[in-house]
């Protein structure tokens, strides 16, 4: 089977829980082809060097530096549409030159086939993986729900499959409301880390690792934050920045295995990272304390923040 996976180029997250399910697809011998736009695509390139890549149009998207994004949210949909569009074009053009029997799209709205294409390729099928079957909206602008809900729903009406990155059973989900309840295949969380007994822990001298995601400017600002707050302290900060070329997945691991205390962004990939290592266990434990900090001005993460805490 031939496959072409393409994450959104929105942060690093949907890029890496794309890794576990390549790594499968390449074990059971089927032949994968990376796609995607900007650091999602190199970060896929860095763990796949030797895969084939088709470049997408380019999503380049910047938050407000203040604490409501909605502006610069409603800034950006014309582009965000201009590129669902592009990358519509764009596959049906791919489509003329090679097949596929599988298009996984994590996020990306333009990747399905036209009608065209569909009496072309009868059997090839269109997947759209998400966790956020309701998106989350700002106070204010909750009455809006229903119907992005609906808009989203007709975005994900082009593809063939919904795919769902967390636990069919709503008791275990990491996800909560936004992935639940729904009729959609549910794939349990996905992540680039393997168990946390997978590794071999080398020492370091870090008792606090950050790990850095999302968009700028936010990201840098944190950042910031986090330097200003551990100047002149003893313990010793690893800063993982959420940029391409990163850490390699073990180093990162043996990182986290052994830190103290772990601040984060409260995205969603994020936390399926760190409950694939166990330390949202150990953390309720008491073994270890994160510090989950989400993005001003998005609901999504000041949920799941809350949500995992509980």
């Amino acid at each position: 089977m031939k496959i072409f996976v393409a994450p959104l180029n929105w942060g690093l997250g949907h890029a890496t829980r794309c890794v576990p399910l390549i790594r499968q697809w390449i074990a059971e011998g089927h032949q994968v082809v990376l796609g995607g736009d900007g650091e999602s695509l190199q970060v896929l390139q860095q763990h796949f060097p030797d895969l084939p890549a088709i470049a997408l149009p380019h999503l380049q998207l910047r938050y407000s530096s203040g604490r409501s994004q909605v502006l610069a949210i409603l800034r950006s949909l014309p582009h965000l549409i201009a590129v669902s569009r592009a990358e519509h074009k764009a596959l049906q053009r791919i489509l003329e030159e090679q097949h596929f029997d599988l298009i996984v799209s994590d996020n990306r709205f333009g990747l399905y086939l036209s009608r065209r294409s569909r009496t072309r390729h009868p059997n090839t099928r269109c997947v759209y993986m998400t966790h956020q079957l309701t998106i989350l909206l700002p106070r204010g602008w909750r009455r809006l729900q229903p119907l992005v809900r609906r808009l989203h729903a007709h975005i994900y009406g082009h593809y063939d499959e919904v795919w769902i990155p967390d636990f069919a059973e709503a008791t275990h989900s990491l996800a909560g409301i936004m992935s639940h309840p729904s009729s959609f295949r549910y794939l349990g969380p996905l992540s680039r880390f393997e168990a946390s007994t997978s590794y071999t822990v080398h020492p370091t001298p870090y008792t606090v690792v950050a790990l850095l995601s999302g968009l700028e400017p936010h990201r840098t600002m944190l950042e910031q934050a986090i330097r200003e707050r551990y100047r002149g302290q003893e313990e010793q900060l690893l800063i993982a920045r959420g940029k391409y070329p990163s850490l390699s997945d073990d180093e990162l691991a043996s990182a986290l295995l052994q830190a103290k205390h772990i601040i984060a962004r409260s995205g969603y990939s994020t936390i399926m990272d760190l409950h694939a290592l166990g330390l949202l266990r150990k953390w309720h434990e008491g073994r270890v304390t994160i510090e989950l900090i989400p993005t001003p001005g998005q609901p999504e993460q000041e949920y799941l923040a809350q949500y995992i805490r509980q």
